[in-house]
């Protein structure tokens, strides 16, 4: 059978970009949630988890990086973030300005990732040409 890495970025952008919808619909959750009493703001972890299983060896290349990595082993987990101390009596963590900070941040993400799939495919179209 003939092996080939060829999806190996496809197979990471998807995890990614996964793991930012998923943040998207954290974020609504926390904006939805600005005036729940006690209520502690949530996030995404992903990045650190990329970062992590790229940074395993450090003298290799991208390419080889990527094509030994374990896409499976990359999870998405939600977390209460515990840094988002409360000022408020009502002890709610949320703060309204910063949530559209990240909500923006997160939807220029998730753009970037949907341009850099779509390059792929593209690249992948034009080999099969």
């Amino acid at each position: 059978m003939f092996s080939s890495n060829a999806f190996d970025y496809i197979n990471v952008l998807d995890k990614a970009a996964d793991a930012s919808a998923l943040r998207n619909e954290v974020i609504a959750n926390n904006i939805a949630n600005v005036d729940t009493p006690g209520y502690k703001r949530q996030d995404v972890s992903f990045e650190k988890e990329l970062k992590r299983a790229l940074g395993m060896s450090k003298y290799e290349t991208m390419d080889s990086k990527v094509s030994n990595l374990k896409v499976n082993d990359l999870k998405s987990r939600v977390y209460t973030d515990i840094r988002g101390f409360s000022y408020r009596y009502d002890k709610n963590s949320v703060d309204i300005d910063a949530e559209a900070t990240y909500l923006a941040e997160n939807q220029i993400k998730y753009e970037g990732l949907m341009n850099s799939l779509t390059s792929e495919f593209k690249n992948l179209q034009s080999v099969m040409k």
